[in-house]
């Protein structure tokens, strides 16, 4: 009963820092209102960062995921090859 009452406190804590509050909706761009608190965009540099950020997260998790899903280990010159049977009297 207590996990279900913190975890119940947790998630209304979240809703209620999900949303921008009644000033911030105001102070923000028509496209992030009611997204987050705080001042918006000061000008296009921001919008160029932001989106310049955005474009590399999803660059890298698209690698990442293509990677872990087909690593291409099989060749002979991998460095896991090269590791495995380079130094065998080490072992």
């Amino acid at each position: 009963m207590k996990k279900v009452a913190i975890l119940t406190f947790v998630f209304v804590l979240m809703e209620v820092a999900a949303f921008a509050c009644e000033v911030c909706k105001k102070n923000q761009p028509e496209i992030l209102q009611d997204v987050t608190h705080g001042q918006g965009p000061q000008g296009q540099w921001d919008y160029i960062i932001t989106w310049t950020a955005v474009v590399i997260v999803a660059v890298t998790l698209f690698l990442s995921i293509k990677l872990l899903i087909r690593p291409k280990e099989a060749g002979p010159d991998h460095i896991k090859n090269i590791v495995l049977h380079s130094n065998k009297s080490c072992l």
